[in-house]
C-alpha cells in the first residue's frame, strides 16, 4: 500500500543523503570475484518512525483512521533513509558486518531469496561475475521485440532503456543522434532509413554488447578519447582491457 504524501512531501526539509549511481557502484566491484543476494523482507516497515512524527503519516480509509508506526512507501526521504541505513564499508568481512547490522537494526531478511558465495549476480538489469559486467540476457528478447517508435516519446522511451547501458557500447550517440534529432521539440517527425538504421543497429550492440572487465586496482589506466565539433568518443582501459565506453 502507498498512500500519496505530496502535501506532508512539500513541508519536509529533504535528506541529502545520495544515493548511488549505477556506474559507481559497478566501480566498487573492482577484484570480486563472489558475490551474495540479500532480500529484506518488506524492507522500509522495519523501519521505525519517531514517535513525534508518527501522526504525520495518518491516512483514513472506510475502515478509519490509521498511522504508520514504521516507514511507509510514499515519503520523500523514505528511499534516502533506507539507502543511509544499507550502505555500510573480501567477501566474508562484508558478509559479517551485513549480518551484524541486521541483527543491530533488527531486520529480518527473507531466506528464501538470500543468496551467498554466488560466483555470477545479476544487478539492475546486468549480469556481474569474475570476467566482468555485461547485459543481462534475459533483456533480449524485449530488446529484439522493441517495436518501431511512432512517437517522440517512444522514442525517448527506446533510449532510456539504451542508454542505460551505454557504457557498454561503443560510440552510443554518435549512433543514436538520428534517433535523438527526434526528440527536439522543433523537430518534424519523420521516420526515415537512417533512424531505421540506428534503432537495429543499437539493438544489435545490446544484444552483442562485450563483457567489460572489472577494474583491478588503481594502476595502468589508460583513457583513448578522439573529439569533434560535433561531440567526443572515449573508452577507459586497464591492461589493454576496457573498462568502460563513454560518448
Amino acid at each position: 500500500m502507498c498512500i500519496d504524501y505530496l502535501e506532508l512531501d512539500k513541508l519536509t526539509i529533504r535528506n541529502r543523503y545520495p544515493l548511488p549511481r549505477i556506474d559507481d557502484l559497478f566501480d566498487q566491484l573492482k577484484g570480486a570475484t563472489y558475490f551474495l543476494k540479500i532480500d529484506l523482507r518488506s524492507g522500509y516497515h522495519q523501519l521505525r518512525v519517531q514517535e513525534g512524527v508518527v501522526p504525520k503519516t495518518a491516512f483514513r480509509t472506510r475502515y478509519g483512521h490509521y498511522e504508520f508506526l514504521v516507514m511507509p512507501f510514499g515519503l520523500t526521504n523514505a528511499p534516502a533513509v533506507f539507502m543511509d541505513l544499507m550502505n555500510r564499508e573480501n567477501h566474508e568481512q562484508h558478509l559479517k558486518l551485513i549480518l551484524e547490522l541486521l541483527a543491530k537494526e533488527k531486520l529480518y531478511a527473507k531466506f528464501s531469496k538470500c543468496e551467498f558465495w554466488l560466483r555470477e549476480v545479476q544487478f539492475l538489469g546486468h549480469v556481474i561475475n569474475e570476467k566482468g559486467i555485461h547485459v543481462d540476457p534475459s533483456k533480449f528478447e524485449s530488446i529484439k521485440q522493441w517495436e518501431v517508435p511512432r512517437t517522440s516519446s517512444e522514442i525517448r522511451q527506446f533510449l532510456g532503456l539504451a542508454g542505460y547501458y551505454r557504457r557498454l557500447i561503443e560510440n552510443f550517440s554518435n549512433i543514436a543522434q538520428p534517433l535523438t534529432m527526434l526528440t527536439q521539440k522543433d523537430k518534424k517527425f519523420d521516420w526515415e532509413e537512417k533512424q531505421e538504421k540506428a534503432l537495429q543497429l543499437l539493438k544489435q550492440k545490446l544484444c552483442d554488447a562485450p563483457i567489460l572487465t572489472l577494474p583491478d586496482g588503481t594502476d595502468n589506466f589508460v583513457v583513448y578519447f578522439d573529439a569533434s565539433h560535433q561531440g567526443l568518443g572515449c573508452v577507459l582501459m586497464q591492461k589493454d582491457k576496457v573498462i568502460a565506453y563513454a560518448s
